[in-house]
């Protein structure tokens, strides 16, 4: 016997849409299984269904955007909190990149349902993504995410002499947290006290731990790349649109 899934489950699984999106959409009138509109909230499809949307929702979705910031220090990725400003603060006209190459234009509606796609801590500076658009969200913090992440991290070694190679390949495979193995990591030295972390996880806090476990306090901690898109010459505390040949 197949299994019934819930309608916008299923259309964040084919990749149409987040649920939040599918959800939208279904009260819309926007969604058809087999045809047929469906518009009641909960519904549920069999896995060869065939589901499509109208093209309103094509059209809706893109118009949606996706900002990358240079995040400073001292700002939130989320939601305010302990009287810290968020970063969506920081998208306003007067802080686009000068040399932003998207011919998309500023609009302060483009502030709503704009959201982190992922998070950067408060005293970790660098590349950050807000998006409109759910499968921009899903490819980056979806529970099967594959997307790699860059850091560059400048430590401290807090015993006498080198971090040893065994603790460097620790750092790479064979470290635990909150009692469950790390997935493989790339980390390698840049120079003598600046490493490079590429991670396919992003657990709270993660490098500075990981640095802690082996003896390394972290200086300063900054994002690089986020899959192919790259922080590059972007300013600290200015952003700019994820360009439509740009992808994660």
């Amino acid at each position: 016997m197949t299994e019934l899934l819930r309608l916008s489950k299923r259309m964040s699984e084919l990749g149409l849409c987040s649920r939040r999106e599918a959800d939208e959409w279904i009260e819309r009138g926007w969604v058809r299984v087999d045809g047929k509109v469906v518009s009641e909230l909960g519904s549920k499809v069999l896995p060869g269904q065939i589901v499509t949307v109208e093209r309103q929702a094509a059209a809706e979705q893109s118009k949606r955007v996706t900002v990358l910031i240079n995040k400073p220090m001292g700002y939130v990725s989320g939601q305010a909190e302990d009287g810290y400003t968020p970063a969506i603060a920081l998208i306003k006209a007067e802080t686009r990149w000068a040399d932003d190459p998207s011919p998309e234009q500023f609009h302060p509606t483009q502030l709503r349902s704009l959201v982190p796609a992922g998070r950067l801590d408060i005293d970790s500076v660098g590349l950050l993504i807000l998006t409109q658009d759910g499968r921009v969200a899903k490819t980056l913090i979806g529970e099967t995410t594959t997307v790699e992440k860059e850091y560059l991290v400048r430590v401290q070694y807090s015993k006498v002499g080198k971090l040893p190679e065994s603790d460097l390949k620790k750092l790479c495979h064979g470290l635990w947290m909150d009692g469950k193995p790390l997935l493989p990591a790339k980390v390698r030295w840049q120079n003598e006290d600046q490493l490079s972390f590429t991670l396919r996880e992003g657990k709270k806090r993660q490098i500075r731990r990981m640095c802690d476990m082996v003896g390394l306090k972290v200086i300063g901690l900054k994002r690089v790349r986020i899959g192919k898109v790259k922080l590059g010459d972007l300013p600290v505390g200015q952003w700019r649109y994820l360009r439509p040949d740009e992808q994660f």
